[in-house]
């Protein structure tokens, strides 16, 4: 291969430099002729007392010798390439290195299955003492231990005992792929919920994709609310349950809520919920509260953008995060496409909340305009805020926005 290489550089060389044609000026015996680039190599590469002998050289050897003197710095240096290339292979084709799929700032997953998270990776204590800003205590808990489903649970301070409050099970948002309920905004967001209603919040944490695909989620969710329930019985039980839940919780007064991916998990919680029920309880909790929900579809819904570009950044990541395994329109990423399923939703009441520059503000939208439509029977209730944009309470909580739309919630829950 190199040396058929060095032959179409040597032609080439001759090609683009041939030597004078027919008509040309004889020269002198012993010039140089300038335009043929071996006779001026000649004079130029070979000593002067060498030049007589190199002269009674056949012509055809001496244009290989200068040939191969012109040629060898490029024969080391594609050498040197070709060594290198052995001892170093190429980064791209290693699968460590090679990229599966990206969400920029957020999580890179390598073809190899080695993950990187950049978002949602720092963590806070509880505070079991209470916090210094609201007075909530806080600790971490196993809800399940067969199901290693564990959770952040959250007791608002001055309570009677025996004094019964709602549960908030609240779901963190994250795209189903980063935070915890140990994540700074979550348990920031989690304590002021639960000083604001006053009740009893659990922080579910759940297996995140992609190391756990859809449904791993929902199946920790659904036995999270198993759990609670039961914990809160345990007085009417008689059984041994987590302290908290057991002299606080109203197993009449649970909620499920959750923001953005949390917020999807609520709703598919409740649909199941009414299709498999649960033991002792029912088919239905009290409320459901859908902050900046997670939807999507494949077609463009409202306003949403028709723009290949702006789409193909997020129908990618529901594939991603369920492994491909369920589509755009399947009930789970887009129930206004199966309203007989929608109209099983298990809960009494809905809140829905978004903002108008939040992504999936026309998903929102189109979920409290729809949820009637579809045959579901209950109370529904929707807040939109002007000028912010998706999950904004979180990096701007104390803002008089983030203020305004937790009041709404906590107000909503408290009347459940």
């Amino acid at each position: 291969m190199k040396r058929l290489l060095l032959h179409r550089v040597a032609m080439g060389m001759s090609r683009a430099h041939p030597t004078a044609g027919t008509g040309s000026r004889a020269l002198e015996p012993g010039t140089p002729d300038l335009s043929d680039p071996i006779s001026f190599s000649q004079r130029r590469l070979v000593a002067p007392s060498r030049g007589r002998n190199l002269q009674k050289m056949p012509v055809l050897s001496r244009r290989v010798l200068c040939a191969a003197l012109l040629l060898a710095p490029l024969a080391a240096l594609l050498f040197r390439f070709s060594i290198h290339s052995l001892l170093k292979p190429h980064t791209a084709m290693d699968p460590d290195s090679e990229l599966e799929f990206e969400m920029p700032h957020v999580l890179r997953m390598y073809k190899s299955g080695r993950v990187e998270r950049f978002d949602g990776t720092e963590t806070v204590p509880p505070s079991p003492a209470g916090d210094p800003a609201n007075g909530v205590a806080s600790k971490d808990v196993v809800l399940d231990p067969a199901a290693n489903i564990s959770a952040r649970l959250y007791l608002p301070p001055g309570l009677e005992p025996g004094k019964k409050l709602p549960v908030v099970l609240f779901f963190h948002g994250g795209a189903f792929l980063v935070h915890t309920a140990a994540s700074p905004l979550y348990h920031m967001y989690a304590a002021s919920l639960a000083a604001a209603t006053p009740a009893v919040v659990v922080s579910v944490d759940y297996r995140l994709a992609p190391e756990h695909r859809i449904p791993a989620a929902y199946d920790d969710a659904f036995a999270a609310l198993k759990a609670v329930v039961a914990a809160c019985r345990a007085e009417l039980d008689g059984a041994e349950a987590e302290p908290w839940l057991a002299a606080h919780g109203d197993v009449s007064r649970v909620v499920l809520a959750g923001d953005s991916a949390g917020a999807n998990m609520a709703h598919n919680v409740a649909i199941r919920l009414r299709k498999e029920g649960i033991q002792g309880y029912g088919d239905a909790v009290s409320s459901v509260v859908l902050v900046h929900p997670y939807f999507w579809g494949r077609e463009p819904l409202g306003a949403e953008p028709t723009d290949a570009a702006y789409r193909s950044i997020f129908d990618p990541t529901w594939g991603f995060v369920c492994g491909g395994k369920y589509g755009l329109d399947h009930p789970y990423i887009n129930p206004m496409a199966s309203p007989e399923e929608w109209r099983q939703l298990g809960c009494r009441r809905v809140l829905v909340t978004t903002a108008d520059q939040c992504w999936f503000v026309e998903r929102a939208r189109a979920y409290a305009e729809g949820i009637k439509k579809c045959g579901w029977e209950g109370e529904l209730e929707f807040y939109e805020t002007k000028g912010e944009g998706h999950v904004y309470f979180l990096p701007k909580h104390g803002s008089d926005n983030a203020v305004k739309e937790l009041a709404i919630v906590a107000d909503f829950v408290r009347r459940c």
